[in-house]
């Protein structure tokens, strides 16, 4: 049966229904975050119920699924004035390296474009070699970095380029 052959993996805007897998996936990853980067506070680790709620209502949220099963997550504010900020992308410690972050992230490109976004940001922890070179291979590149918030953190940027008509 063809149906068979189907990708096992999923990536789709988020609903109130996913908001505890959301909250896991989020905690799950953000604690390695934690370890790696030596900070002690994350507001990451910090959310409610009803932050991640809020974030659903406002922001672009989308979630990965592997075989049914919650294993990625990413919020996307898009700005009145084209850009947009990415923040809590996450993916489950048992799932990385396997691609989810990829797809996660051509979702978040498609998006972009649709909506005419010229360039997006976020921050990462600039000592975490694995995530800059993620965020290099996706098109960022690092703009600054600051340690407002007790660790050295990268202000990455990548810019869409409007296609030709």
């Amino acid at each position: 049966m063809e149906s068979d052959y189907q990708s096992l993996f999923q990536v789709r805007l988020a609903n109130y229904d996913d908001i505890p897998a959301i909250m896991n996936i989020t905690r799950e990853a953000f604690v390695k975050y934690q370890q790696m980067s030596g900070v002690e506070k994350l507001a990451a680790l910090e959310e409610s119920y009803n932050d991640v709620k809020k974030d659903i209502d406002t922001k672009v949220v989308l979630l990965a699924l592997s075989d049914g099963e919650p294993v990625g997550s990413v919020r996307v504010e898009v700005f009145p004035d084209k850009t947009a900020y990415l923040s809590r992308f996450a993916v489950k410690v048992t799932s990385q390296n396997n691609g989810i972050g990829k797809s996660i992230m051509n979702l978040v490109d498609k998006i972009m474009v649709k909506k005419g976004v010229t360039q997006i940001q976020l921050h990462t922890g600039s000592k975490i070699t694995s995530l800059i070179r993620f965020y290099y291979g996706r098109g960022f590149y690092i703009d600054s970095t600051d340690k407002s918030r007790g660790y050295v953190r990268a202000l990455l940027i990548k810019e869409y380029q409007k296609k030709d008509c």
